[in-house]
């Protein structure tokens, strides 16, 4: 089929590129490497939009988290946070959710912490497979359109006992290798953008990661210093009850009538 898309074209000066690349490229090219070429457009738009450092790791979210810690308790981190999609957020309302009921230590929040990072990474790291995917089956298939191709060629030449017109024979290769250029062109892009997104998503881990430590480091100071104050207050309350116990049995004898 792609011989006669060849064939039926009027010669190699009077094809546009739209006639040379596209419609002589045959079904593999249509149905096949166009649609991919399509699905990897997708791909990275929805990389560009899902891995962004805005998205993932915004500038004042580690002092918004401590302001409402001093102002509400670490306790309601998980409560107030729970909508936020970036790193931070996500790793300490984690590691606070899963320590509510006990007190926890810093080797055991950063643990938590650490953990939640690591799923958000394979979360966005699948995302760049699909891209990786494209770009290791997309030279495949244009491979196969290739071998396709060329096996038309030699049977072309099989046909014409050996002496094909130079025209048509050289035209024949020319469909052939159109499949393998849309396979290195769908190719190529997508590996590109596969490693550089990755690349940028290990990068962004690893900020979110510092970041978490000396946040959760922070948090739990400023816990136990609130607990500190709060056992203050109650010694400091306790030690006031007894002289108010002292006092009112004097003042209710005084007030006995005396016969």
């Amino acid at each position: 089929m792609m011989i006669l898309a060849a064939q039926s074209s009027a010669g190699p000066l009077s094809q546009t590129y739209f006639t040379q690349f596209v419609v002589a490229g045959g079904p593999i090219v249509w149905f096949v490497l166009l649609p991919m070429s399509v699905a990897g457009i997708y791909f990275w738009l929805e990389l560009c939009i899902t891995i962004r450092r805005r998205r993932l790791l915004p500038p004042d979210i580690s002092s918004d988290i401590a302001t409402v810690a001093q102002r509400h308790g670490t306790a309601s981190l998980p409560t107030r946070f729970s909508g936020n999609i970036d790193m931070v957020s996500r790793a300490v309302c984690a590691a606070f959710a899963r320590t509510r009921r006990i007190r926890p230590t810093h080797e055991l929040l950063s643990q938590i912490a650490a953990e939640s990072l690591q799923e958000q990474g394979i979360k966005l790291l699948r995302k760049t497979e699909w891209c990786n995917l494209l770009g290791n089956v997309a030279p495949m298939v244009g491979l196969f359109g290739t071998v396709w191709g060329m096996i038309e060629a030699f049977n072309l030449l099989g046909i014409a006992a050996g002496q094909p017109r130079p025209g048509e024979l050289a035209s024949a290769i020319s469909v052939a290798l159109v499949t393998t250029f849309w396979g290195l062109l769908v190719a190529i892009p997508s590996l590109f953008i596969a490693g550089l997104f990755r690349s940028r998503i290990e990068a962004f881990i690893a900020e979110a990661a510092v970041e978490t430590e000396t946040l959760l480091e922070s948090l739990l100071e400023a816990r136990q210093q609130q607990a500190g104050a709060g056992g203050k207050s109650l010694d400091s309350a306790s030690k006031s009850g007894p002289d108010t116990d002292e006092v009112l049995p004097e003042s209710s004898s005084s007030s006995l009538p005396v016969r």
